[in-house]
């Protein structure tokens, strides 16, 4: 069992940064893939980042990458997000997440989410 908490969001102007953290309990958190997703209102929650268990491997879907970076600290059970260069279309719900079996890039992948940060980007 992992729980997940998120914090880290806020207010920021376009072209501005943030970076996201997520806190996890349980002894087993290194054993397993963490991503984050998003969620605005209407939509889907989609993908935005993954990383694998040591924290080796990454990917990020293409909406985000070259702005955004993914990380991780097992040995402070901590996972981060460090978002550059924010557009207002980046507002949404952000939601971090643990995969037992891999870093999977679907929410399906996923077994443990926590509660989400709200992130707005003004123009």
């Amino acid at each position: 069992q992992v729980q997940l908490v998120e914090s880290g969001g806020g207010l920021v102007q376009a072209g501005g940064s943030l970076r996201l953290s997520c806190a996890a309990s349980g002894r087993t958190f290194s054993s397993y893939g963490l991503g984050w997703f998003r969620q605005a209102p209407g939509k889907e929650r989609e993908f935005v980042a993954a990383i694998s268990w040591g924290g080796s491997r990454t990917t990020y879907a293409d909406s985000v990458k070259g702005r955004f970076t993914i990380s991780r600290d097992n040995a402070k059970n901590m996972m981060y997000l460090q978002m550059n260069s924010l557009k207002p279309e980046d507002t949404a719900g952000y939601y971090c997440a643990a995969d037992r079996t891999g870093y999977g890039t679907a929410t399906r992948d996923y077994d443990y989410w926590g509660q989400g940060t709200q992130v707005t980007v003004s123009s």
